[in-house]
């Protein structure tokens, strides 16, 4: 079993940064591929970063503004979010699946609880 527990969201202007943790407990992440998938009212839960050992992968409207990475010494995956758009709004959930990442929520087994980022104009 893996819990996770994401933090650092918040209200932010437009073009502005946060920065998202996921710590994890029960297994060392190192043996997951990891995921951070957004969800805004109303619309079906979407990827948006996913990351191996060695390979990152992004969703087309994050890329360049957002960077994924993990700390396997901590057991914590990070998001880097800068430029900041209204757009962006939604509650953020960082997901572990074993092997790689893929961009279905469907192929993940464990979830945070999920943490909401409000972007205004």
């Amino acid at each position: 079993q893996v819990q996770l527990v994401e933090s650092g969201g918040g209200l932010v202007q437009a073009g502005g940064s946060l920065r998202l943790s996921c710590a994890a407990s029960g297994r060392t992440l190192s043996s997951y591929g990891m995921g951070w998938f957004r969800q805004a009212p109303g619309k079906e839960r979407e990827f948006v970063a996913g990351i191996t050992w060695t390979v990152r992968s992004y969703a087309d409207s994050v890329k360049g503004r957002f960077t994924i990475s993990r700390d396997n010494a901590k057991n914590t995956l990070y998001l880097q979010m800068n430029n900041l758009k209204p757009e962006d709004t939604a509650v953020y959930y960082c997901a572990a699946r074993p092997g790689r990442p893929t961009v279905s929520a469907a192929d993940y087994d464990y979830w945070g609880q999920g943490t909401q980022v409000t972007v205004s104009s």
